[in-house]
């Protein structure tokens, strides 16, 4: 099962705490949608940037890419 990593970007002196209030929504988007993953995290990037992110399924994918939008994605390994 392949895994996709979709990325939020955040910019500017609050993208931390942004990136890390939109882990919270993540999680509860994976909660209420019953996803087969669970695995979320926010990354502070530089002062002035960060980002938030989920996995998911290669079979979820194209649902939660057009139902939340996030500004990019990568092959997942871990």
């Amino acid at each position: 099962m392949k895994k996709i990593k979709l990325i939020w970007d955040f910019r500017g002196p609050a993208s931390a705490k942004t990136a890390e209030h939109h882990e919270i929504h993540l999680k509860e988007y994976i909660t209420v949608e019953k996803l087969p993953l669970n695995i979320t995290g926010f990354e502070i990037q530089s002062e002035m940037q960060a980002i938030a992110f989920m996995v998911v399924t290669d079979e979820n994918m194209i649902d939660v890419r057009d139902a939340l939008k996030p500004h990019r994605g990568e092959v997942y390994e871990g």
